[in-house]
């Protein structure tokens, strides 16, 4: 039996181990704080104790050695500064008024249209100083500002023209605008966007209209990133001038990792079908384009030595001219060192290397592992590496080899009895026809053809692999279960195998000759659509659609244990790497299909209002368990806004929660910032029926109500007079009122009122309802514990007659922070404080969860990390 099929012992891999000790003890220590002193103490006492006992005991003195290194994680991340950009000063303006500012261009954006209308464009700057009132202040600090136009045909008010124009990198700026701070949604769950933010060197936001710009002259920056800068857009010129618009869309994304272009829905197609990472310059491109360079190097007979450094530099350069940064050098490095342990001729060092990678990024920035895009390429390639590879070695890979030179038998000797005898077997067939082609087209097709089957199902068995190791961080940062993402990627990943070496051919045969291009750019274009087409047709598919709640603990440790079990066994006897195989498997089906029970109390009636800015999002859960979501937030008044509230905001905040399903959805009214969200709510959570009131013409109710219908939700109005019991709770309707006339357009006094009663303790949600309505539903004396405060503070809502009716013990304002409407009132507050009623807020307190034991009402905070 040949040394591949021995297996080895798992201490041979000794980086690997240090480097999953050192990440154990940074997770530890970014949960787990303790005094600098008391990790040194330690590390101290595991050192001695292994110097102890190394020559007695081997196993131990190992183990001791990797608690040190699991210490010296925990230290290191505990010792950096906080990764919050401080800006005191210029933070200090982010309060509403207009300041003049002087910035250079540090990172460019390309324009896009906006749904309604107009231009947008999203420029990095760095001030260089800030006017205010007669004072100056100068301090370097980042901002990132919006620059908004309307199309060329259109005009401002005063008839000019507002032309949106290129800012390019190191250009000096003046412009008028108002600062702000960029600010998390304060849900469990939420997306962390101003440590984002602040890892891209962006401190403070801005907004400005194109008319408003004024370029200086002079250049601020660093040369060498201008030449890049140049060349990435010229690039992107020459992509836009070889393909159609939608076409070169996706080959900005794929080839250069400019992503600008792509339309949400798109980008939702990929995540479906579990292809996302082909959208995104990520590390399988990187692989795919270092593969086909050093394939063409080797095909003409350049040595190893430089075949390996020439594909080192030009994957670097290829890094340099994209606009992805960090995640696509860190695939350059695990490349590299790939490539540099195969020069070596140590295939079994591949793990030590990946180890070694890994341990040296995190020692100098231990907080790259906390980040989703570190995990998924270190997963991928310890997936390949350290399961995908071994298993291959022995079952097709001796076959690949013995496919190759069938018409010189002297081969033979050199390979297993097994694939010799294949061998003899094909040479016989061979033989056969021979007849009809000539024995060495014979021969030649029969090796091709076994060859490329074999290729085919290597591909498969390694995309089957990395769709069960990577399930976790699938299901913890995007919460998807890419039951799709096997046959997907199957056929998706050869076809970018074709695309990459392709389109790149295409663009630099374009700087030379566009006719010369036509042909390079016919194959990348036949890829990218059978790419898309294969995207499209399984993203579409209902059960890509399938979403999961975030993983609980015990769940996550025992998908880690598969993980590791398969590492294991890959390389022991082929039952027993199958056994490892079958773990992950059934740690991939049970993240996919086994849902965690929710995350509520018995017994209790909860209301939870959940941060969604300006807008409303109230969760309750029954005494009985059963859920009702209450609107779901959205852009303000019909804006453009990036966010799909409802996919973006809502609904990570009940996935931490365990919750998979709803039992009802209700809308208020048709306002944006309450039914915005709601559409990808019933995609993600299929409830059994969608609550309303009245229905005026409204687009975007008629498009939920379709959507409704599509999704299997029942329809079901209220109005006044509606009583019913939901589980264990007593709901009363009241209003809208059965003969209530809505105005053309959806208004406030259409909003759902529900006053929801547990034993004697009870809630008020008002919706958006102003004093006309509020008049009637203080007539109905709807006595509340905790009042749902209408339309986020205004002042044409929360009359006195009604808080006179309900008086509330508590009540909650969901309101954006910093809103333009000057939300909630002074004299709203008063009002409350007058009734002695604890008000929170969202924007102040964020999420806010109230619980109705039948009895009273109490209020808990979220706790945020």
């Amino acid at each position: 039996m040949s040394s591949a099929l021995k297996g080895r012992p798992w201490p041979r891999q000794p980086l690997l181990w240090a480097a999953l000790a050192f990440s154990a003890g940074i997770v530890v220590g970014g949960h787990a704080w303790r005094p600098a002193w008391w990790w040194m103490l330690a590390i101290v006492v595991f050192v001695a104790s292994a110097a102890y006992v190394v020559r007695k005991r081997t196993w131990l003195a190992r183990s001791l050695a990797l608690a040190t290194l699991f210490m010296l994680g925990a230290l290191n991340l505990q010792s950096r500064a906080p990764s919050g950009l401080v800006c005191p000063e210029t933070s200090s303006l982010a309060d509403g008024r207009e300041v003049s500012i002087l910035a250079h261009v540090v990172a460019e954006g390309n324009i896009q249209k906006v749904e309604f209308g107009g231009l947008r464009r999203r420029v990095d700057l760095e001030t260089e100083q800030i006017t205010f009132g007669g004072a100056t202040i100068r301090e370097k600090c980042g901002v990132r500002l919006g620059v908004y136009a309307k199309e060329p045909e259109q005009e401002d008010e005063a008839g000019a023209s507002q032309r949106m124009r290129l800012f390019m990198y190191g250009e000096r700026l003046r412009f008028i605008a108002k600062l702000r701070l960029p600010r998390n949604f304060r849900n469990p769950g939420a997306f962390d966007y101003e440590s984002y933010l602040a890892d891209n060197g962006i401190a403070v936001l801005a907004s400005a209209r194109a008319a408003q710009m004024e370029v200086l002259s002079g250049f601020a920056g660093n040369r060498w990133e201008l030449w890049r800068t140049r060349l990435h857009r010229s690039v992107i010129q020459k992509i836009h001038a070889l393909w159609p618009p939608a076409q070169a869309a996706l080959i900005d994304a794929m080839v250069i990792g400019e992503e600008a272009f792509v339309e949400r829905d798109e980008r939702v197609n990929f995540q479906r079908s579990g292809t996302y990472h082909i959208l995104v310059v990520s590390g399988m491109n990187v692989s795919i384009l270092a593969a086909v360079i050093f394939g063409v190097l080797r095909r003409l007979r350049v040595n190893d030595v430089v075949s390996t450094v020439l594909t080192i530099l030009l994957s670097a350069d290829y890094a340099m001219l994209t606009s992805v940064g960090s995640p696509v050098w860190r695939a350059v490095l695990m490349m590299s060192l790939y490539l540099v342990t195969r020069l070596l001729y140590r295939q079994r060092s591949m793990l030590n290397a990946l180890g070694a990678a890994a341990l040296g990024l995190l020692v100098v920035d231990p907080r790259v592992l906390l980040g989703a895009s570190f995990q998924m390429t270190f997963l991928s390639v310890f997936i390949i590496a350290a399961i995908g590879v071994p298993i291959l070695e022995r079952t097709s890979q001796p076959y690949q080899r013995g496919l190759r030179y069938l018409d010189q038998a002297g081969y033979d000797s050199s390979l297993e009895p097994r694939v010799a005898q294949m061998r003899l077997d094909l040479r016989m067939i061979g033989g056969r026809l021979a007849r009809f082609v000539g024995n060495k087209v014979g021969l030649a097709a029969l090796g091709g053809g076994g060859r490329g089957l074999l290729g085919a199902c290597e591909i498969l068995f390694i995309s089957f692999l990395m769709q069960l190791g990577l399930s976790l961080p699938m299901a913890y940062y995007f919460h998807r279960a890419t039951v799709v993402g096997i046959p997907s990627n199957a056929l998706v990943v050869p076809l970018t195998g074709l695309l990459m070496p392709t389109a790149i051919l295409a663009i630099c045969v374009g700087y030379v000759s566009p006719l010369l291009a036509r042909i390079p750019v016919l194959l990348a274009s036949l890829a990218l659509n059978g790419i898309t087409g294969t995207v499209h047709f399984l993203g579409y598919q209902r059960i890509a659609d399938l979403r999961v709640p975030t993983p609980e603990l015990r769940v996550t440790l025992v998908a880690l244990a598969a993980l590791a079990l398969a590492m294991i066994l890959a390389r022991r006897h082929l039952k027993l790497a199958g056994l490892g195989v079958t773990a992950l498997l059934a740690s991939a089906l049970w993240l996919s299909l086994v849902r965690p029970a929710p995350k509520l109390r018995a017994n209790v009636l909860e209301v939870t209002a959940i941060d969604v800015g300006q807008g409303d999002s109230i969760l309750l859960a029954t005494p009985a368990g059963k859920l009702l979501l209450v609107d779901a937030g959205g852009p303000v008044g019909g804006q453009q806004s990036q966010l799909d509230f409802g996919e973006d905001v809502v609904s990570p905040y009940l996935w931490s929660r365990g919750i998979s399903r709803l039992d009802a959805v209700a809308v208020t009214h048709g306002h944006s910032d309450h039914i915005g969200g709601m559409r990808a709510i019933l995609k993600n959570f299929r409830p059994r029926e969608l609550w309303i009131g009245v229905i005026p013409p409204s687009e975007a109710l008629s498009r939920l109500l379709q959507a409704a219908k599509e999704e299997g939700v029942a329809i079901v109005p209220h109005f006044r007079g509606d009583n019913f019991v939901f589980g264990g709770a007593m709901v009363r309707v009241l209003a809208p009122a059965r003969g209530w006339q809505p105005a053309p357009r959806p208004g406030n006094n259409d909003s759902l009122v529900m006053h929801v009663i547990y034993g004697e303790s009870s809630v008020l949600m008002e919706g958006d309802a102003e004093r006309k309505v509020e008049q009637d539903i203080a007539a109905q004396q709807p006595r509340a514990d905790l009042l749902k405060v209408a339309h986020h503070g205004g002042m044409t809502s929360s009359i006195p007659e009604l808080l006179a009716a309900v008086r509330p013990r508590m009540a909650v304002i969901s309101v954006g922070a910093r809103n333009t409407f000057g939300h909630p009132r002074l004299e709203v507050l008063q009002r409350l404080e007058d009734l002695r009623a604890a008000t929170y807020r969202t924007d102040v307190n964020g999420l806010v969860t109230f619980y109705l034991d039948g009895h009273s009402a109490s209020a808990e905070l979220a706790a945020l990390h």
